[in-house]
């Protein structure tokens, strides 16, 4: 037995190296690790490989604990590197053309349970009522317990039409809520607008995608035309939205900044995780014509407010940020998620993939949004938010924030000649969430504000 469990080790070891190599991991060119891999830690995987296919009680092929151990290796570095395999990377690959399968919830995990960080609108889990927050503790008759997030994922998803239950605790629920979803093709509408009122514009942006920065410049070259007035001013919603494409993070700010304005800058330790990102049509633009150059030119000055929460994170936390660093837009709503971090997507040769967290963002002003989130310049709480709110700083393994030592002040420096002084709004009803309407206080408080700031800029 010794020498069988030997000679496994010897296998595992090699198998171990090789998957090291194919990840392009170089440990000799690493200056961190001193020229030597962890030789030790290296036996005592090959230690557990050995005793695992000698001594579970179940046989289990090569594949997969290699497969799990790649998978532990990148979910134990922070809550949103992952590996995929063929099926999760072609998925989302998908996700970011605006067309995939499942229920629709942006989610994470936290102490082994599936945390919703925001359900996207026009989605099952949206009209389900599912809220950033919630724990989803049981699938169908399956507990999440003991699942790994890839494996919650793929429960979730399935063939449309089919029904799946979700067993929820929320706060202030005294007993776990059950809720009856059917599954959908999920087909993201990423750009919504209207005219609120003459003179008004409402864009709403759910996900950042591949064409929303196209779909932003028709919608307000749509609205700008079907004004009959003078336009006064516009709203731009963010909240719950779970972010998405930096390029398109870059292209929306740039829609309402001067050109070669800074929007986002990041840091890491390769030179592409190093970059400046500037309102300019190379950064966002996919196609040969710019979709931004043909905007009215009153876009880029006319009053204009932002409204988020707790569920914008990551793509809205840049755009937001840009906006307020250059003083461009007053920001509305709730503290923002707080994921200051850039994934990048590295195909794998077996048709998998790696999400690689490489990078942090800084707003222009070199604010890290790390486990910190925007503050709004004004705080105007949402009455029929009963969520959790949860955010980035919550989740185990989150990175941290490289500027703690600042001061709040520091953080969300205020343009004085564009927002007034802080404040806290709340509302003592309750009331349902339709974006845009009347029962929307959030909203309502931003076209009041807005109304006003278009008094302040006539003058």
């Amino acid at each position: 037995m010794r020498e069988k469990f030997q000679k496994s080790s010897l296998v595992a070891l090699g198998a171990v190296l090789g998957v090291m190599l194919s990840l392009n991991f170089s440990a000799i060119a690493d200056k961190d690790t001193k020229n030597q891999l962890p030789l030790d830690e290296l036996r005592a995987f090959a230690e557990v490989f050995g005793k695992i296919k000698s001594d579970y009680v179940d046989p289990v092929e090569d594949k997969k604990l290699l497969s799990e151990a790649i998978s532990g290796m990148l979910t134990g570095l922070d809550p949103h590197s992952a590996y995929m395999d063929a099926d999760a990377f072609k998925e989302l690959q998908d996700s970011t053309q605006g067309a995939f399968g499942g229920l629709g919830i942006e989610v994470g995990m936290e102490d082994g349970l599936v945390k919703v960080v925001s359900p996207i609108e026009d989605t099952p889990a949206f009209k389900a009522g599912l809220k950033s927050g919630d724990l989803i503790m049981k699938l169908d008759d399956t507990l999440v317990k003991g699942l790994t997030l890839n494996e919650a994922v793929k429960k979730m998803r399935g063939v449309p039409d089919t029904p799946i239950v979700l067993t929820v605790l929320r706060k202030g629920e005294i007993k776990p809520l059950t809720f009856t979803l059917v599954r959908a093709i999920i087909k993201v509408q990423s750009v919504k607008s209207k005219l609120t009122e003459p003179g008004y514009g409402y864009i709403r942006i759910t996900q950042f995608q591949e064409r929303t920065v196209e779909d932003l410049a028709k919608a307000l070259k749509t609205m700008h035309d079907e004004n009959n007035s003078p336009y006064k001013g516009f709203v731009l919603d963010l909240r719950n939205n779970p972010g998405g494409l930096l390029d398109a993070a870059v292209g929306v700010s740039a829609a309402f900044l001067p050109k070669n304005d800074l929007v986002v800058y990041t840091e890491g330790r390769t030179a592409d995780a190093k970059r400046r990102l500037l309102a300019v049509p190379k950064e966002y633009n996919r196609e040969s014509k710019d979709p931004l150059a043909s905007l009215p030119e009153d876009i880029k000055t006319m009053p204009m407010v932002v409204l988020v929460n707790g569920g914008s994170a990551s793509a809205s936390e840049i755009v937001s940020g840009a906006l307020q660093d250059h003083g461009r837009a007053v920001i509305l709503g709730t503290q923002t998620f707080g994921k200051g971090s850039v994934q990048t997507i590295l195909p794998m040769n077996n048709g998998a993939g790696i999400k690689l967290t490489t990078a942090r963002y800084f707003t222009p002003n070199g604010r890290s949004i790390q486990a910190k989130g925007i503050v709004p310049d004004i705080i105007v709480e949402d009455p029929a938010d009963q969520g959790f709110g949860l955010r980035e700083a919550d989740l185990s393994r989150h990175l941290v924030n490289p500027k703690e030592a600042e001061t709040a002040e520091d953080k969300t420096p205020i343009n004085k000649s564009t927002a007034p002084e802080k404040e806290t709004q709340k509302a003592e009803r309750q009331v349902p969430f339709e974006p845009a309407t009347k029962s929307d206080y959030q909203f309502t408080q931003a076209m009041n504000l807005l109304k006003g700031l278009q008094i302040l800029h006539k003058k």
